[in-house]
């Protein structure tokens, strides 16, 4: 999970950040509101963490201009000491998915934050395959909790692999996914950049995903193998 996180105290900034890094997720950092509006705008992250109490813009302004001037629909959690009613109410009328309550456990924190990434995946563009999802409308991959790291030749095989899985993909078949040909030549080319899949999708598991079928392809292997 790629979070950007808009916090003005240093010690729980550093908290969050270093709790969410060691579960192996990316966090980028901002300390006013002004420059987390920038930087949402700017970068591709699956879900903001943006403290009320901020200097130059509040949460609530920058939840407000992402939703109602950008139409940006990334998930946003507000974090506050505040927890009336009102104040909460404000939050979600910001355009907020949800509110989180000082003081909190980071385990929740991150609990709710991939109920909400988990969530807009929309179901009709999705594909699965055992612990692996791909968002094909937003391009986005998944292995479980962890959002998978992968170039246009990456999802574009594991597009097809995922199609036909737990079946086999030929070679042929995987050459003309990448290259509208089936090539005897390109069949290195082929084989390098399967590598490069397996390292984006099987990189610290103990339980490969991809396997090969001798003389034949590729495939991936589900649960329920």
């Amino acid at each position: 999970m790629h979070l950007l996180l808009v916090e003005d105290n240093d010690h729980l900034a550093a908290s969050i950040g270093e709790y969410f890094e060691s579960c192996g997720d990316q966090v980028d950092y901002a300390h006013d509101g002004a420059v987390g509006l920038n930087l949402a705008r700017a970068l591709d992250v699956d879900a903001l963490v943006v403290d009320v109490s901020l200097p130059r813009l509040n949460g609530l302004q920058v939840t407000r201009a992402l939703r109602d001037r950008d139409g940006d629909n990334v998930p946003i959690l507000l974090l506050t000491a505040r927890d009336s009613l009102d104040d909460k109410l404000a939050g979600f009328a910001a355009g907020a998915d949800d509110y989180l309550t000082k003081p909190f456990e980071l385990l929740e924190l991150r609990a709710r934050l991939l109920a909400l990434v988990r969530r807009k995946l929309r179901p009709g563009t999705c594909l699965r395959a055992g612990p692996l999802v791909l968002d094909t409308v937003a391009q986005q991959a998944w292995r479980g909790e962890l959002r998978i790291d992968i170039t246009h030749t990456k999802w574009r095989l594991l597009e097809t692999l995922m199609r036909r899985a737990p079946g086999v993909v030929t070679h042929a078949e995987l050459a003309e996914a990448l290259w509208g040909s089936c090539e005897f030549e390109r069949a290195g080319a082929l084989r390098v950049h399967i590598h490069a899949l397996r390292c984006a999708v099987d990189a610290g598991f103990d339980d490969k995903l991809i396997r090969t079928v001798s003389g034949v392809g590729y495939r991936i292997r589900i649960d329920a193998d």
